[in-house]
């Protein structure tokens, strides 16, 4: 049974009635136990869809707007702990994450508000060379003409979709979203909120099920201006191959660097390490996935990291003293499991914690001495591990963090300006954290990767509703 249920199916935009054959079910992670189920959408929802969407056209004001958004987030407040539940019961993540989750997705909801009132405008003067006129240039952002295709990952449920359908609302965009199929049902309670909230039906629509029979629609759909995409490298390759012309914002893998240097202080950065490594069972894309430690700072370093993993809670989700939980899915610990024996047996990383699974559990692990060049390190491994690297001089550790496919973020623990403005000019990633794991960020700040991790096009609710507009220019007599 479901601590929250989500009280309309919204296939209904699609006009389209599902049948007991024609659901996926949910599974709690944990248990294996069915948590609920979902309609499997068709081609043919999806086309009413995006026709629906397309017939429709906004008029919200910007106080409107503002208004929808922000009791959106109040309400996302009012049932913190519900919403916390049902992102549990989908994703198997300890209740400390999932209700971290719900604050971030109230904020985004916030500050999404506050953005809409802001002037998005600019004035430009004509008469600054020799051949200027006595003129003005004025600017001001449209929605787009089309509709927003967005599909979310798992490990976010709730706060992935936030991020594409506060901006949205901001902007007047309609959207139509395909949820991870994994974990869907918070996505349909978010939607269950915008609709009490005020929001009209026709901007927002959820599509669910796998994406095997209409996956391909969503990216190609004539009526899809936008596409936005978080999660895997090679589905976002796949969706830049197969979109065409239209817009893209994809936000891809991970392989984030942990880089403590020789003058940091070894304890500090170990909190900081075990955080970045762990939380969220390890499934983020900006998770720590690569500790990068100087030799002189490694055994204080490492031991002090074994310590704080050993004192970790895992287990039970929902147990409030959880302090991580499971992982998507038995395939996804098998995973892990497979690349940490890897690193072990064929290339002599040491076990220092961890490594034991049962189902979908996967313990906390860490391992020491892991060859930067093992499966392990080199891929992005999306689970509750923390590799440790050591190193000898700045160069070296350069060398070794840009020598993986991805560039999305990192950490940096150093004290001297001379070492962070090194690691900050040749590090190849989209963001540089000092004393910091790569995963901080703010809701409203730039966020997004270059490399395999992006195509360098910034995510965060103010780039997001500046990807999601056209600007239009008037020029006018002036003076």
């Amino acid at each position: 049974m479901l601590p929250f249920s989500p009280r309309h199916e919204y296939m209904r935009i699609a006009g389209e009635k599902v049948d007991d054959q024609s659901r996926m079910e949910i599974r709690f992670p944990y248990t294996g136990e069915v948590v609920g189920s979902v309609p499997q959408a068709s081609s043919q929802a999806v086309e009413q869809a995006f026709a629906t969407a397309t017939a429709y056209k906004a008029h919200l004001s910007r106080y409107e707007r503002c208004k929808i958004l922000q009791t959106a987030g109040e309400l996302l407040g009012q049932r913190r702990q519900a919403l916390a539940q049902l992102i549990t019961a989908e994703t198997g993540l300890a209740m400390q994450d999932t209700t971290y989750e719900v604050d971030r997705a109230k904020d985004v909801f916030m500050l999404a508000a506050m953005e809409t009132l802001r002037d998005d405008g600019q004035a430009f003067a004509c008469d600054i060379s020799p051949h200027g006129k006595q003129r003005r240039i004025f600017t001001h952002r449209e929605p787009l003409q089309g509709v927003i295709a967005a599909i979310t990952p798992f490990n976010h449920p709730l706060n992935q979709v936030a991020h594409k359908v506060a901006p949205a609302i901001a902007t007047n965009n309609r959207l139509v979203l395909k949820p991870s199929e994994k974990a869907p049902l918070s996505a349909l309670a978010l939607a269950d909120i915008l609709y009490e909230a005020g929001l009209p039906g026709a901007m927002f629509a959820v599509v669910t099920g796998s994406p095997n029979s209409f996956g391909d629609l969503i990216i190609t759909h004539p009526h899809a201006e936008l596409v936005a995409f978080t999660g895997s490298v090679a589905v976002g390759k796949a969706i830049a191959k197969r979109a065409g012309y239209r817009r893209l914002v994809l936000e891809l893998g991970g392989n984030d660097p942990l880089i403590v240097c020789a003058d940091a202080d070894p304890l500090r950065a170990a909190t900081l390490a075990v955080q970045g490594s762990f939380k969220n069972s390890g499934q983020r894309c900006t998770a720590v996935k690569r500790i990068f430690v100087h030799h002189s700072r490694a055994d204080t370093f490492v031991a002090e990291v074994l310590r704080q993993t050993q004192q970790l809670i895992y287990g039970d989700p929902y147990a409030p003293e959880t302090m991580m939980g499971t992982v998507i899915d038995e395939a996804a610990a098998r995973q892990c499991e497979q690349r940490v024996s890897n690193a072990i047996n064929q290339h002599g990383a040491s076990l220092l914690w961890g490594h034991k699974r049962q189902g979908a559990l996967y313990a906390p692990t860490v391992l020491d001495h892991v060859p930067h060049t093992c499966e392990l390190v080199r891929e992005e491994t999306f689970g509750p591990i923390a590799p440790i690297i050591r190193f000898e001089s700045l160069e070296e550790v350069v060398a070794m963090s840009n020598s993986t496919a991805f560039g999305l973020s990192s950490g940096i623990c150093s004290d001297r300006l001379e070492t962070i403005n090194f690691l900050t000019q040749q590090l190849q990633v989209g963001t540089v954290n000092v004393w910091e794991v790569p995963g901080f960020r703010s809701e409203m700040s730039p966020f997004g990767g270059i490399k395999d991790s992006g195509l360098g096009v910034k995510e965060g609710v103010v780039e997001a509703m500046r990807n999601y507009t056209s600007v239009k220019t008037l020029a006018l007599p002036w003076g």
